[in-house]
């Protein structure tokens, strides 16, 4: 069973514990960093699966302004992380598929999500596009670390429940 809930203050300490694996690091931002980002318009969020946490991410409702390339009105899915320990088990795509289920009955009011993934991250791509989400065409070069591929994926209001 996966949920998503807002990331508190309890919540630090697990998050902090969360690793993923070496080549992974460099696409994604340490828990540390997650956990100062947050803002009016960035939303923290952790993952649970079976009532333990295993990753984390952040919602940007001010991404359209930031981002050129994003259309208005459009949401941004940032920082997304799953522990190693779950990763390669479709549990990934499953939270995305979730957190697309999420935003549709929360953030209702956005027309689309989307999200940068590195060109070097093909794994992450690959989890994406099986969850739903699509490439927008065309890539964005002002990260740190070499192109990403920018995705989309429509905010549907018309989800099913995934419990």
């Amino acid at each position: 069973m996966i949920e998503i809930k807002p990331f508190t203050k309890r919540d630090e300490n697990v998050v902090k514990r969360i690793v993923v694996p070496k080549l992974q690091v460099r696409f994604v931002s340490t828990a540390e960093e997650f956990i100062a980002s947050a803002t009016e318009t960035m939303h923290l969020y952790v993952i649970y699966y079976h009532g333990e946490i295993i990753g984390f991410f952040k919602l940007d409702t001010a991404y359209s302004e930031q981002m050129k390339f994003c259309p208005i009105n459009t949401l941004g899915l940032r920082t997304f992380v799953i522990s190693q320990h779950y990763q390669g088990k479709g549990i990934g795509t499953a939270v995305i598929e979730r957190i697309l289920h999420y935003t549709a009955a929360h953030y209702a009011r956005y027309d689309a999500i989307y999200l940068t993934v590195n060109c070097k991250n093909p794994a992450a791509k690959r989890c994406y596009e099986k969850s739903g989400f699509q490439s927008a065409g065309e890539l964005y070069h002002e990260g740190d670390f070499g192109p990403q591929e920018i995705m989309f994926a429509y905010n549907h209001h018309d989800l099913k429940s995934c419990d």
